[in-house]
């Protein structure tokens, strides 16, 4: 019976908790949560609530409760070295070390480890320390996107044509960066589809879950500002409809080999989540980002749907094995649409906004998974707070039956919440299919 430490409290991690305590092995989980997740708590033989800063009170809980192993959920904690803190005390953890997770944490550092081992998939770029040069290099790109180069929660990226539109407006957000941020990345707009590929590593070994798409934008067809994510799919195939299963083995391919740069670069095995964002051009298979952890929330997309025993993918992962076990995934379609208050994104004097802190009732939702994000249990009930609160998934034999479930769900839930109603939706799939079919034919 293997003690397991869980560090996150989103509903990634509640999707992580669900797939280790669906385990042959009848593991113990054990949680430390930055604030509680009674989704997570409700998996967990015992939680603690606490900073991820505080690295000497999770190792203390993680040897306490005899842990062979942590999984880390979500990137600040992988940033703040809890990984490294952890080996230190004897406790092996699926999760990169501190200087690895840099794959994540500083844009410029991968855009220069795939130029320096000669890996496809860089756009042009350039990074800056200062605003010399900047509105030089600007201006030699028909169009650009500016990301601080640092962790931002999805919210740092700014693109031309969607958030500014020329070149002084460019120049003006960088000018904006480097006043919270040491560096700023300037790289060519990519036109084409994007593609999240989850990849699991062992630092030898990678393996690819079924790709996802995620959506960004707040509102429906892609309006307002950037989120967290307000959903994701997946299809039944393990390829999305407007792809192809070569760009599906291009992002693969250029993962294997970050991995091997990685290892070059700096000694150490990667292992963990590998979480390449690409696009597909006219041109081929693009590299947008990497991050160090699995996606919220293309996890609740993948994870519901796997077949091997994570726990004993987590014990290759750290063991260096997993060229040994076969990774496995229904083949089934998933779509995940976000409850979230209704003032989610919008400014703090909108009428909606006492929405953040309004109770919820969630039964009678069939049989939609869902995934606790920003609530919390209290006596009487669930609330919400001020972010994302729960993650819905339909799983069906094809996405317009998965996206019936997920949206049957939500209509069920009675409060102010609000939701991104097109997301899986045939109508919007098809947009993505004929945008590619046009770049394609050039």
């Amino acid at each position: 019976m293997p003690g397991v430490l869980l560090v996150g409290n989103g509903a990634r991690e509640h999707a992580i908790a669900e797939a280790i305590m669906r385990s042959s092995h009848d593991p113990k989980l054990f949680s430390y949560m930055k604030t509680n997740n009674p989704g997570i708590a409700s998996l967990s033989a015992k939680s603690l609530v606490g900073p991820y800063e505080d690295l000497p009170a999770v190792m203390a809980f993680a040897k306490a409760n005899g842990c062979e192993f942590a999984f880390i959920g979500p990137e600040d904690p992988l940033n703040l070295g809890v990984v490294d803190a952890l080996l230190a005390a004897g406790i092996p953890a699926v999760g990169p070390k501190r200087k690895l997770s840099q794959l994540e944490t500083s844009k410029s550092f991968t855009r220069d480890l795939v130029r320096k081992y000669n890996i496809p998939g860089n756009p042009r770029y350039a990074t800056f320390t200062s605003l010399e040069g900047i509105a030089e290099f600007l201006e030699e790109l028909p169009g650009v996107v500016v990301k601080p180069d640092g962790l931002t929660g999805g919210k740092g990226v700014k693109v031309q044509g969607d958030h500014f539109q020329t070149a002084a407006e460019a120049f003006d957000y960088c000018k904006e960066v480097l006043q919270e941020h040491p560096v700023v990345v300037i790289e060519e707009k990519l036109d084409g589809e994007e593609f999240s590929l989850q990849c699991i590593s062992d630092g030898k070994t990678v393996v690819a879950t079924p790709p996802v798409q995620d959506h960004k934008r707040r509102f429906v067809d892609d309006k307002g500002p950037n989120t967290g994510g307000m959903g994701s799919y997946s299809d039944a195939d393990h390829c999305l409809p407007f792809m192809r299963p070569e760009d599906v083995a291009a992002g693969l391919a250029i993962t294997q080999k970050v991995a091997e740069a990685i290892y070059r670069e700096t000694g150490d095995y990667y292992k963990g989540i590998m979480y390449g964002g690409f696009i597909i051009t006219r041109d081929g298979v693009r590299l947008i980002e990497y991050n160090a952890r699995f996606g919220d929330p293309e996890a609740m997309n993948i994870l519901p749907l796997l077949k091997t025993d994570f726990v004993e993918i987590c014990r290759a992962v750290v063991n260096g094995t997993l060229d040994r076990l076969p990774v496995e995934f229904d083949k089934k379609a998933t779509v995940c649409k976000y409850i979230v208050p209704k003032a989610y994104g919008l400014p703090k004097d909108h009428p909606d906004a006492k929405s953040t802190s309004a109770k919820i009732d969630v039964s009678g939702t069939g049989p939609a998974r869902l995934y606790y994000a920003s609530v919390d249990r209290k006596a009487d009930g669930l609330y919400m707070t001020t972010s994302r609160a729960i993650g819905v998934v339909g799983i069906a034999e094809s996405l317009d039956e998965a996206e019936r479930i997920a949206e049957s769900a939500i209509s069920a839930v009675k409060g102010p919440v609000d939701h991104r109603p097109d997301i899986g939706t045939r109508a919007l799939i098809q947009r993505r299919i004929d945008h590619m079919q046009r770049l394609r034919r050039g």
